[in-house]
Protein backbone atom coordinates (compact mmCIF):
# COMPACT_ATOMS: atom_id res chain seq x y z
CA UNK A 1 0.00 0.00 0.00
CA UNK A 2 1.32 3.39 -0.98
CA UNK A 3 1.34 5.53 2.17
CA UNK A 4 1.95 9.23 2.74
CA UNK A 5 2.17 10.55 6.28
CA UNK A 6 1.70 14.23 7.08
CA UNK A 7 2.36 15.83 10.46
CA UNK A 8 0.60 18.98 11.69
CA UNK A 9 1.78 20.77 14.83
CA UNK A 10 4.01 17.77 15.47
CA UNK A 11 7.62 16.97 14.70
CA UNK A 12 7.97 14.23 12.10
CA UNK A 13 8.98 10.97 13.64
CA UNK A 14 10.27 7.90 11.87
CA UNK A 15 8.83 5.74 14.64
CA UNK A 16 5.32 7.05 13.98
CA UNK A 17 5.74 6.68 10.21
CA UNK A 18 6.91 3.08 10.57
CA UNK A 19 4.13 2.30 13.03
CA UNK A 20 1.46 3.67 10.67
CA UNK A 21 2.89 1.85 7.64
CA UNK A 22 3.13 -1.43 9.56
CA UNK A 23 -0.47 -1.15 10.74
CA UNK A 24 -1.73 -0.17 7.27
CA UNK A 25 -0.06 -3.22 5.75
CA UNK A 26 -2.42 -5.46 7.71
CA UNK A 27 -5.31 -3.91 5.75
CA UNK A 28 -3.73 -5.03 2.46
CA UNK A 29 -5.24 -8.50 2.86
CA UNK A 30 -8.74 -6.97 2.43
CA UNK A 31 -7.86 -4.95 -0.68
CA UNK A 32 -7.34 -6.82 -3.95
CA UNK A 33 -5.93 -3.91 -5.96
CA UNK A 34 -3.26 -1.39 -5.01
CA UNK A 35 -4.48 1.37 -2.73
CA UNK A 36 -3.24 4.73 -1.51
CA UNK A 37 -3.36 5.81 2.11
CA UNK A 38 -3.10 9.44 3.16
CA UNK A 39 -2.42 9.82 6.87
CA UNK A 40 -2.61 13.14 8.70
CA UNK A 41 -1.38 13.17 12.31
CA UNK A 42 -2.24 16.33 14.24
CA UNK A 43 -1.70 17.60 17.77
CA UNK A 44 -3.99 20.31 19.16
CA UNK A 45 -3.25 21.16 22.78
CA UNK A 46 -3.71 17.80 24.54
CA UNK A 47 -5.65 16.10 21.71
CA UNK A 48 -3.86 13.74 19.33
CA UNK A 49 -5.81 13.33 16.10
CA UNK A 50 -5.23 10.62 13.49
CA UNK A 51 -7.05 10.95 10.16
CA UNK A 52 -6.59 8.25 7.55
CA UNK A 53 -8.03 8.25 4.02
CA UNK A 54 -7.74 5.08 1.91
CA UNK A 55 -8.53 5.25 -1.80
CA UNK A 56 -8.49 2.15 -3.98
CA UNK A 57 -10.27 -1.04 -4.96
CA UNK A 58 -13.40 1.04 -5.75
CA UNK A 59 -13.54 2.20 -2.14
CA UNK A 60 -12.96 5.61 -0.57
CA UNK A 61 -12.74 5.17 3.18
CA UNK A 62 -12.10 7.88 5.74
CA UNK A 63 -11.45 7.38 9.43
CA UNK A 64 -10.71 9.97 12.12
CA UNK A 65 -10.13 9.60 15.83
CA UNK A 66 -8.82 11.78 18.63
CA UNK A 67 -7.41 10.61 21.96
CA UNK A 68 -4.76 11.58 24.48
CA UNK A 69 -2.16 9.30 22.84
CA UNK A 70 -1.17 9.29 19.16
CA UNK A 71 -0.58 5.52 19.00
CA UNK A 72 -4.01 4.71 20.40
CA UNK A 73 -5.61 7.21 18.00
CA UNK A 74 -3.92 5.42 15.09
CA UNK A 75 -5.03 1.99 16.36
CA UNK A 76 -8.66 3.03 16.86
CA UNK A 77 -8.78 4.71 13.44
CA UNK A 78 -7.38 1.60 11.76
CA UNK A 79 -9.95 -0.58 13.54
CA UNK A 80 -12.70 1.68 12.20
CA UNK A 81 -11.23 1.49 8.70
CA UNK A 82 -11.03 -2.29 8.87
CA UNK A 83 -14.72 -2.51 9.78
CA UNK A 84 -15.63 -0.15 6.93
CA UNK A 85 -13.62 -2.17 4.40
CA UNK A 86 -15.22 -5.44 5.53
CA UNK A 87 -18.68 -3.87 5.35
CA UNK A 88 -18.03 -2.50 1.86
CA UNK A 89 -16.74 -5.85 0.62
CA UNK A 90 -19.75 -7.65 2.13
CA UNK A 91 -22.14 -5.25 0.36
CA UNK A 92 -20.40 -5.95 -2.94
CA UNK A 93 -20.68 -9.70 -2.35
CA UNK A 94 -24.37 -9.46 -1.48
CA UNK A 95 -25.09 -7.30 -4.50
CA UNK A 96 -23.24 -9.68 -6.80
CA UNK A 97 -25.04 -12.75 -5.42
CA UNK A 98 -28.49 -11.15 -5.29
CA UNK A 99 -31.10 -12.33 -7.78
CA UNK A 100 -31.97 -9.91 -10.57
CA UNK A 101 -34.36 -7.20 -9.44
CA UNK A 102 -36.90 -7.90 -12.20
CA UNK A 103 -37.36 -11.56 -11.23
CA UNK A 104 -40.60 -12.28 -9.40
CA UNK A 105 -40.67 -14.70 -6.53
CA UNK A 106 -43.79 -16.85 -6.26
CA UNK A 107 -46.29 -15.72 -3.67
CA UNK A 108 -45.02 -12.14 -3.57
CA UNK A 109 -47.06 -9.07 -4.47
CA UNK A 110 -45.22 -6.90 -6.96
CA UNK A 111 -46.04 -3.71 -8.84
CA UNK A 112 -45.65 -4.10 -12.60
CA UNK A 113 -45.66 -1.51 -15.34
CA UNK A 114 -48.02 -2.05 -18.23
CA UNK A 115 -47.41 -0.94 -21.81
CA UNK A 116 -48.95 2.49 -21.25
CA UNK A 117 -46.69 3.10 -18.21
CA UNK A 118 -49.34 2.77 -15.51
CA UNK A 119 -48.73 0.36 -12.67
CA UNK A 120 -51.11 -2.27 -11.43
CA UNK A 121 -50.78 -4.73 -8.58
CA UNK A 122 -50.16 -8.31 -9.50
CA UNK A 123 -50.65 -11.15 -7.06
CA UNK A 124 -48.82 -14.35 -7.89
CA UNK A 125 -50.58 -17.44 -6.59
CA UNK A 126 -49.27 -20.99 -6.66
CA UNK A 127 -51.94 -23.53 -7.61
CA UNK A 128 -51.63 -27.22 -7.02
CA UNK A 129 -53.20 -29.15 -9.85
CA UNK A 130 -53.85 -32.85 -10.01
CA UNK A 131 -54.57 -35.27 -12.85
CA UNK A 132 -58.27 -35.68 -13.66
CA UNK A 133 -60.64 -36.12 -16.56
CA UNK A 134 -62.55 -33.15 -18.07
CA UNK A 135 -65.86 -34.52 -16.71
CA UNK A 136 -64.38 -34.73 -13.21
CA UNK A 137 -63.07 -31.15 -13.56
CA UNK A 138 -66.58 -29.95 -14.45
CA UNK A 139 -67.90 -31.66 -11.30
CA UNK A 140 -65.14 -29.97 -9.25
CA UNK A 141 -66.14 -26.57 -10.69
CA UNK A 142 -69.69 -27.19 -9.44
CA UNK A 143 -68.30 -27.58 -5.88
CA UNK A 144 -66.16 -24.44 -5.79
CA UNK A 145 -66.97 -20.77 -6.32
CA UNK A 146 -63.82 -19.99 -8.31
CA UNK A 147 -64.13 -18.91 -11.92
CA UNK A 148 -61.44 -21.29 -13.15
CA UNK A 149 -59.78 -24.61 -12.35
CA UNK A 150 -56.29 -25.68 -13.36
CA UNK A 151 -55.75 -29.43 -13.74
CA UNK A 152 -53.71 -32.00 -15.61
CA UNK A 153 -55.74 -33.82 -18.23
CA UNK A 154 -55.35 -37.52 -17.42
CA UNK A 155 -55.72 -38.47 -21.11
CA UNK A 156 -53.17 -36.03 -22.59
CA UNK A 157 -50.92 -35.37 -19.54
CA UNK A 158 -51.05 -31.64 -20.30
CA UNK A 159 -52.09 -28.75 -18.08
CA UNK A 160 -55.61 -27.53 -18.92
CA UNK A 161 -57.72 -24.68 -17.59
CA UNK A 162 -61.47 -24.99 -17.16
CA UNK A 163 -63.26 -21.66 -16.72
CA UNK A 164 -66.80 -20.54 -16.02
CA UNK A 165 -68.37 -18.46 -18.80
CA UNK A 166 -70.72 -15.54 -18.26
CA UNK A 167 -73.65 -17.41 -19.80
CA UNK A 168 -73.31 -20.16 -17.15
CA UNK A 169 -71.48 -22.69 -19.36
CA UNK A 170 -67.84 -23.80 -19.15
CA UNK A 171 -64.85 -23.19 -21.36
CA UNK A 172 -61.74 -25.37 -21.65
CA UNK A 173 -58.25 -24.11 -22.53
CA UNK A 174 -55.95 -26.80 -23.91
CA UNK A 175 -52.38 -26.03 -24.97
CA UNK A 176 -51.37 -27.10 -28.47
CA UNK A 177 -47.86 -27.97 -29.48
Amino acid sequence: MQTSVTFKNLDSSDNLKDYVKEKLNRLDKYLYNPAEANVVLTVEKFRHIAEINIVGDRLNIIGKEETNDMYSAIDITLDKLEKQIKKGKQKKREKRNAPPSRAMAPGVDDALLTEDGSSENLTVKNIEYKPMDVDEAIMQMGLVTDNFLVFTNSRTDQVNVLYRRKNGGFGLIEPSI
